[in-house]
C-alpha cells in the first residue's frame, strides 16, 4: 500500500514526509477494505440513483420586478441615466 501512496504523491506533486506516508497508506488500506465489503453486497435488484432521494425541479419563473433599492444604489454613482449606470464609451 506504501507503494501506491508513494504514486498517488508523485502524480499529485505532493512531499509526504514518512509518518504522513504511514499515515495515508493506513488511511487508503480502511477505504479499499470497505470498498471491498460494499462489493459483497448483492445489487443486481437495485436500480442506480444518482441521489438517494427523488428530486424535484425548484426553479421558479423569471419575472422581471421594479426593484426597490434602485435609487439608493444609484445614489452613489457617477453618473446615471434613468434606472441605470452611464459609464463612458470603451470601444471605438
Amino acid at each position: 500500500m506504501e507503494l501506491d501512496v508513494n504514486y498517488i504523491s508523485k502524480l499529485a506533486r505532493l512531499k509526504l514526509t514518512e509518518e504522513e506516508k504511514i499515515k495515508f497508506s493506513k488511511q487508503l488500506t480502511k477505504i479499499l477494505e470497505f470498498m471491498n465489503t460494499l462489493n459483497e453486497i448483492d445489487t443486481k435488484d437495485i436500480k442506480p440513483t444518482s441521489h438517494v432521494i427523488e428530486l424535484n425541479n425548484v426553479f421558479r419563473e423569471d419575472v422581471v420586478k421594479p426593484s426597490e433599492l434602485a435609487d439608493d444604489i444609484l445614489a452613489n454613482a457617477p453618473e446615471r441615466e434613468g434606472l441605470y449606470f452611464k459609464v463612458k464609451k470603451v470601444i471605438e
